[in-house]
């Protein structure tokens, strides 16, 4: 079975909290509380791509991927 917050055919959101983190979630998963969706329905290719061109300062502020 694959790990659904790692499966390269799923579709994803990206998330956001209040300090700045992002998450790769999917769509099948209720997004947790304190988290909003910055980008709805995508590949996880697509949410990758659109993490890297729209987080500003990766250094700062760490990432979620998973549950």
């Amino acid at each position: 079975m694959t790990n659904p917050f790692e499966d390269p055919d799923a579709r994803y959101h990206v998330l956001v909290n209040d300090q700045g983190q992002y998450s790769l979630w999917p769509v099948f998963v209720d997004v947790p509380e304190g988290w909003h969706a910055a980008l709805e329905d995508a590949t996880r290719a697509d949410a990758v791509t659109w993490i890297e061109d729209n987080w500003d300062d990766p250094t700062t502020l760490g990432v979620a991927v998973g549950g």
